[in-house]
């Protein structure tokens, strides 16, 4: 069963460089149900939240073109939020690589804030540099440096879409282990122990969304000993990250090629996830990229 949940307002800090994405995560929050607010003063904040709780999540954007903008003010407003009863806050960063963020700028032909009479790359270093706290202590690091705007949605909403402003949502995630551990997991399992249905020609097309790979992984003789131990695992482990405050927390399941073992491992725990009543979203990153549909595969009453 799900424990209870003491009712909060969450209030998320987005910032970031200039050009990695941080108008569009405004928006998608805007959209997903949070009152948003951008470009305010740091000092106006801690009186925007004084008094009852807010009856929906706040999103505030904040960057360099605040008047009174630090990367440390942003820190210390972080924890004093954090400290106060009833609010829980997080630090989104949005990040991209600086010649990601270069190429951006030629395209929109902008001048960088904090180089107007500059070209965008001194600008973008300044920046960088002046961010550099804020991104080591956020909560939340998401880098768009390959991601489309839709891509950044997703992300998004797999962090964010289903809140309430109330307990913990939870982000399943597969990917490839030669493309890096996605940003901002809390647990990581290794997938590549189990048999590979790559090897097998008439299963290598398909992914781990179709009931045949899933059932292929699934009779390898490890798998159900370690389904079962992982599932006990987040669930010992969950009710200690509500009582801790966290209001997300991402798991992510690793294969070599991201397609087939750790895709059906995901969407297995999410389903048994799901079973015990916690809000749950799933992402199959690599699968993302091959804009393979996410369907879901059709794993049994017992999953």
């Amino acid at each position: 069963m799900t424990p209870e949940r003491l009712p909060s307002q969450r209030i998320v800090l987005v910032t970031g460089p200039s050009g990695a994405g941080r108008s569009t995560a405004i928006n998608a929050l805007e959209d997903f149900g949070f009152e948003a607010i951008d470009n305010i003063p740091l000092s106006l904040i801690p009186r925007l939240v004084e008094g009852d709780l807010l009856p929906r999540p706040l999103a505030l954007g904040l960057d360099v073109r605040n008047r009174d903008f630090s990367a440390e003010g942003v820190i210390e407003l972080r924890d004093l939020l954090a400290e106060r009863d009833g609010l829980t806050a997080e630090l989104l960063y949005l990040d991209a690589a600086p010649e990601v963020l270069g190429r951006r700028y030629s395209e929109t032909r902008r001048r960088h804030p904090l180089a107007p009479h500059d070209t965008p790359g001194e600008g973008i270093a300044r920046e960088l540099a002046l961010l550099d706290n804020a991104r080591a202590r956020a909560d939340i690091v998401i880098d768009t440096s390959n991601l489309t705007v839709h891509d950044l949605r997703s992300e998004m909403e797999g962090w964010f879409g289903q809140t309430t402003g109330q307990g913990v949502a939870i982000s399943v995630q597969s990917f490839s282990y030669k493309r890096g551990l996605p940003q901002g997991l809390d647990m990581a399992f290794d997938c590549r122990f189990l048999r590979n249905p790559h090897w097998e020609p008439e299963l290598r097309p398909h992914t781990g969304l179709d009931s045949d790979v899933a059932a292929y992984v699934a009779g390898d003789p490890r798998h159900d000993a370690f389904h079962e131990k992982v599932v006990d695992l987040i669930l010992l482990l969950l009710p200690a990250v509500v009582e801790e405050g966290k209001a997300h927390f991402s798991i992510g399941f690793g294969c070599t090629g991201g397609k087939h073992r750790s895709v059906t491992l995901a969407e297995s725990v999410t389903a048994a996830l799901a079973q015990e009543g916690w809000r749950v979203s799933t992402r199959h990153r690599e699968l993302e990229r091959r804009g393979v549909p996410a369907a879901r595969a059709d794993f049994g009453k017992d999953r």
